[in-house]
Order: structure tokens, then sequence, then C-alpha cells
């Protein structure tokens, strides 16, 4: 636009004479600053070079909004590569797959296309229509192999299927191949389970009502655990942490999303130990984004309320394994209690910067799910503990280490 105009006026200087007689030079020069400048303000306000906008479309290098929700990141390479679900204009339903994005500074994305795509076989459990939810993918030095897990829903069940599906590729990029679809830990017990728990003859069925103090009660005491534990724990909501040791962790919402579990995977990544803990037990977790800071571990968590948001929760433990404390809402600012009106998907630790980290969120819009947003805020810390304060804009520069 300003190019556009100082082209014309140019062209007004060299064909109409008068105009610098009749317009004092200095004048004239201003009056070009002045058009300048405006049009650097607008372009700065405009351009998503300008940093993050939370909550505002996010074009693509194509300018096609960014179309992976519910995402994660992997940094590989010097590149972050972004997976996510791929929506469609009137469903949340697996229509397509998984979708992948590039970038090497977090604000321009390249689109790399479906990574992993629907089946039209009706026997697979990934057939179209079915539902593809939070995708992570983690890097195995040791094989070479870039892995991938994702919430499945079985198509047709609603979400009574509860599985966690896993897929494996030799490029980050894919395309990956589906492994198989399970229940995590059949036939293991948690760690923080106590033998009486574990033997306790109160089953489900016993309860005519939810809700109760007596049926929350039993809901911590294993409940649904016990009822899973020969076929497998529910698993939802989900995210993948590997830690500095190289040991990597399945975390998911279970127990008809009324308690957290988290899982060690073996050492390719492509399975369980049988190691794995409880954690928050009937306290209605979902949407898991865990990240570590000097040697202790965060969590924040979203309660269970639909496709509508809810404050936003966090936990936090001195070792991987526990105890896990939970601590209140780290909003502030508008819409706190609403967590901006977002839900948490990762927290992504920034490359090359020491205890940075951005909170990954995304503003579900089910009525058309393509033009659901994002919402990224930097994570700052109060007393030791993580806070997240809403800004309209932001960049990278503001990712220092705060602690007041």
């Amino acid at each position: 636009m300003v190019v556009s105009f100082l082209s014309f006026l140019i062209m007004s200087v060299s064909t109409r004479s008068g105009f610098l007689r009749q317009t004092p030079l200095s004048a004239f020069l201003f009056l070009i600053l002045c058009i300048c400048l405006t049009g650097f303000s607008a372009l700065a306000q405009s351009s998503p070079s300008s940093g993050f906008h939370p909550g505002k479309p996010w074009p693509d290098q194509e300018g096609v909004h960014i179309n992976a929700h519910g995402g994660g990141i992997l940094y590989h390479s010097n590149t972050y590569y972004w997976f996510g679900e791929h929506k469609s204009e009137r469903s949340s339903a697996a229509l397509v797959g998984i979708t992948c994005y590039a970038s090497t500074d977090l604000v321009h994305w390249k689109n790399e296309g479906v990574v992993l795509s629907v089946s039209d076989d009706p026997q697979s459990d990934i057939v179209r229509g079915c539902v593809m939810e939070r995708p992570k993918v983690v890097y195995n030095p040791s094989t070479g192999k870039f892995v991938l897990y994702f919430h499945l829903e079985l198509k047709g069940q609603g979400y009574s299927a509860a599985r966690v599906g896993i897929a494996v590729s030799d490029r980050v990029t894919g395309p990956y191949t589906y492994l198989r679809s399970l229940r995590p830990n059949a036939n293991h017990w948690p760690l923080n389970m106590t033998e009486a728990q574990r033997t306790s003859a109160i089953v489900p069925g016993d309860f005519s009502r939810w809700w109760t103090d007596e049926w929350r009660q039993a809901v911590s005491d294993g409940l649904f655990v016990r009822r899973d534990h020969a076929g497998g724990q529910m698993s939802r909501d989900m995210t993948l942490y590997v830690d500095d040791d190289g040991k990597a962790y399945h975390i998911y919402a279970s127990e008809e999303n009324l308690t957290l579990h988290l899982a060690e995977l073996t050492d390719d990544y492509l399975g369980y130990t049988g190691k794995w803990i409880r954690i928050d037990p009937g306290g209605h977790n979902e949407a898991p984004a865990i990240f570590k800071k000097e040697g202790k571990y965060f969590m924040i968590t979203s309660g269970c309320t639909g496709w509508d948001p809810n404050a936003a929760r966090l936990l936090s433990a001195p070792s991987i394994w526990g105890p896990w404390t939970r601590h209140p809402n780290p909003c502030t600012g508008p819409d706190a209690d609403l967590t901006f009106r977002s839900q948490s998907t990762f927290i992504l630790p920034v490359a090359d910067r020491k205890d940075a980290f951005i909170f990954m969120a995304d503003r579900w819009n089910p009525r058309k799910p393509i033009d659901a947003t994002y919402v990224w805020l930097p994570i700052q810390f109060h007393q030791g503990l993580p806070i997240l304060e809403w800004m309209d804009q932001w960049d990278l520069s503001f990712l220092v280490l705060r602690d007041f």
C-alpha cells in the first residue's frame, strides 16, 4: 500500500510540474513521512510477524487458517513441528486425519500436509468418521523413529471406546504408519493404589446414583480402576512427555474422565512398561499439559464441561511419580475463570531459552470446528508457581525468566 502510494506521488511530480511549485518542499516531505508511518503501522498491526495474537485467526504461509487443533509441538533439527487434528466445517470427527505444520520462529508456519490419514477400510480403527484427538509426536533417538500417540474413539461408538492410537514414521513429516490401538496397562495396578483399594469388593453397580459422597469416595479408592483392570484403563485427553533422562510418559484422562493417569513407556516408546500412577483421584481433570522447571514438574489441566470452557487447574510434584499437589487456577485477567475461553493442549519449552515456556490452548468452536482459534500465552512465575496472564499481543522477546 505504501509503495503504491509513493509511486503515485512520483508520477504526480513528474507529470504535473506545478505540484512542487504549489506545495512547499518541507510540507511535501512531511506528508510522505506521515503516510509512510501510517502504512507501516497498519502493516505491523496486521502482520503475523509482529508476534502472537491469542484467539485471533492464524494464517499459514499460504494465508489459510492453521488447521492443527488439540495439538502439540516437537522441536527437531532446529525446526518446530506442530501436529494437530484436522477439523472440518461441520464436524469434529476425523474426516481427513492428523496434520503437520513446520516453523523456525513459531510465528510463520508452513503446511506440511496430512501425516496420518484416515482409512477407507471400514474394518480399520481409524476409518473415516472415527475420532482422532490431541495428537502428540516424540522422537526416539535410539530407534530413529518418530512416534505418534493420539486419543482414539471408534466410529459409531461415541466416546465409549476411550483408546489410545499409536503410529510411527521414519520422517518427522510422515507419512506415519498406524500400528494399533489399545487401552493402557491391562492387568497392571498403579504404584500408588493400596492393597485394600485393589482388593475392595465395591463395584459400580453398587451405586444407583453418581456424585454422592459415598460414590466419590469409591471413585477415589479405585472403583473404575478395578472395573477396567483386566481390559485396560480408559484413555481420552492426552499428552506425551519425554524427561531429561530420555524416559517417555503418556499422561491421559481415565476412569470416566475422573482421574488422570501417568504411565511409563517402553524404551522404544511403542508400548508400556506397566509402571503407572493415578493423579488427583476423583478430581475430574482432562486436557493435561506438562512441563518441568528446575527439577519440579507442573501440569495444567481443565475441568470436564464438554466443549464449554472452565477454570484451569494447576498441579505440581517434586518427582514425575508424585506426590502431585493441586493448586488454584493459574490464570489472571479477563475470563481467567474460563481459561480465557480456551482449553489447554500442550506446554512448549522454547528452544535455546532457559526456563521459557508457552502455554498452548484451543478455543473450541463446535458449530464450525475449522474456525476454532488458538490461545498461546507465555508462562510466568509467581512465588515459584506458574501463572498465565492474558495478553492481546506478545512476542518471543517477552520470554525472559520472570518470577515476581
